[in-house]
């Protein structure tokens, strides 16, 4: 098993426990803040010259989830 594919099988369990302990989707945005604070605190503790390329992977996920919303799929 790829090292991807160890990351999706976590992050998979992640999700399932997310949704058992909140089913409302709505209440899930918190879990996604607090995953994306601990990546942004991890790349910048280990290598502070991340800082800018963690913004540039924010701005691509901004990009990400406005596509989402116009096309109703995930690229």
């Amino acid at each position: 098993m790829s090292k991807e594919d160890e990351i999706r099988d976590i992050l998979n369990e992640v999700v399932q426990s997310i949704s058992a302990a909140q089913s409302n989707p709505r209440t899930w945005l918190p879990w996604v803040v607090y995953l994306l604070a601990r990546l942004e605190e991890k790349a910048t503790n280990e290598n502070p010259a991340y800082k800018d390329s963690f913004l540039e992977m924010l701005s691509a996920l901004q990009d990400e989830i406005r596509n989402r919303t116009r096309t109703g799929g995930w690229h």
